[in-house]
């Protein structure tokens, strides 16, 4: 059988990989860009119906294309994000294969590359750029055993309400997942538990601007690494219904029965931890010291922005965090569905290389791996926070082939007779 042999492959043609590919196509390296499924295919069937993206048109996008239906301070809906990267590919004409899955990837034995195997047969790469992404593996933790009766799914399983059996549902997550999908749910008349953790809290708009605006200005897009201990901290923010700030007391006035973190289930009985108070003081002194750090930077550069005193006014307390609940009887309750909004895992078992730490995670400097071929593009922090965002990718990417234009550039050298 034939072996075909490419310079450089990437493998996930979602937004890295079609990052990856216009820079590559810029810098004249020859590539190759293999998809298991269509581009963008996550956007398509591992969301929710109703969900758009958390920022705006403006600024949740590659530098050298907009979004065609959604206007600039319009959250763009899922389909039409699928859509952009699929006109995107089209664009730069990405050389993209799909419906081709890459099952194994080795290094060659006493020469440079690597031997890529896939569902269509074998390709041989000097590089191998991995930008699968980081949602590659649900993750719902063991908490809540199948005895207990109850449908449990992973958000990235969750469409709509009606999917739902009748019922309250608890949420777990406080993510912009988990928020997101526990207020439709409110919406559609269910009672909603939503399970709330550490949590970062911005404002969605402040002084006229967004969120995504004032991170640009403040330098926090370009923080290098998260804080030690913040690593289950996540962010919660809503593009939703043209995008509102998220208010987790605002939701439990409404109806929303708010609990601390998930910690065990006992006989159909759930158990919740006391960090329900804890956890959204801890949001709420994120989203205050950005409201101090913003207003300082409108007073030091003299900017006319307007004066938006009501985004200082925190929401009473409402029951649910005025008397505690920490113990739930699912019967009781009448909770017949869990979604759990947990984040993901990386699953890397079929990447045979020396690219990752006693843990499992890769080992890398802004993407370029402890492997010299490999590059890991679409992670979280990869080189900066706002790495996993569409328009941080693009940036990453071209890091990443800058890197791999200079090592070609050295592989072709040979001295001067």
């Amino acid at each position: 059988m034939s072996v075909e042999s490419i310079d450089t492959l990437v493998v996930g043609a979602g937004q890295a990989g079609l990052a990856m590919s216009e820079h590559l196509g810029k810098c004249g390296v020859p590539h190759l860009v293999l998809e298991r499924d269509r581009i963008a295919e996550r956007w398509r069937s591992q969301r929710w119906d109703s969900l758009v993206a958390n920022g705006p048109a403006w600024h949740d996008r590659f530098p050298g294309m907009t979004f065609s239906r959604s206007d600039p301070d319009e959250f763009p809906p899922k389909e039409e994000i699928a859509d952009y990267f699929v006109a995107f590919a089209k664009k730069i004409e990405a050389p993209v294969r799909c419906g081709v899955e890459v099952t194994q990837v080795q290094k060659n034995d006493g020469r440079p590359g690597f031997r890529v195997e896939t569902s269509e047969g074998t390709i041989d790469a000097k590089q191998v750029v991995v930008a699968t992404g980081p949602f590659q593996r649900p993750i719902i933790p063991a908490v809540v055993p199948d005895s207990a009766g109850v449908l449990q799914i992973h958000s990235s399983d969750y469409r709509n309400p009606e999917q739902l059996p009748e019922g309250a549902v608890l949420v777990v997550g406080a993510g912009s997942s988990g928020v997101q999908i526990a207020e439709e749910l409110l919406l559609a008349g269910r009672r909603v538990f939503l399970s709330v953790g550490p949590h970062d809290r911005p404002p969605r708009i402040y002084r006229g601007r967004d969120f995504v605006w004032w991170l640009g200005v403040l330098g926090k897009w370009d923080v290098q690494a998260m804080k030690p201990g913040m690593e289950h901290v996540t962010i919660s923010v809503s593009g939703a219904r043209g995008g509102n700030t998220v208010d987790f007391r605002h939701l439990g006035g409404q109806g929303m029965t708010l609990v601390g973190r998930t910690e065990s289930c006992e006989n159909g009985v759930l158990h919740f931890a006391s960090d329900l108070a804890q956890n959204l003081a801890q949001g709420d002194a994120y989203y205050k010291a950005l409201l101090e750090e913003a207003d300082a930077y409108v007073a030091r550069n003299g900017l006319d922005l307007p004066e938006d005193p009501d985004a200082h006014r925190i929401t009473a307390d409402p029951p649910s965090v005025k008397d505690p609940i920490y113990d739930v009887d699912l019967a009781q309750a009448g909770i017949t569905s869990i979604i759990w909004a947990t984040g993901f895992g990386v699953d890397f078992n079929w990447l045979k290389v020396d690219a990752f730490d006693e843990t499992g995670k890769p080992k890398h400097q802004r993407g370029v791996s402890a492997e010299p071929g490999i590059y890991f593009l679409g992670l979280p922090w990869l080189s900066r926070r706002g790495s996993s965002f569409i328009w941080g990718v693009w940036h990453d990417a071209k890091y990443v082939a800058d890197h791999i234009l200079t090592q070609r550039g050295y592989l072709a050298y040979s001295p001067h007779p």
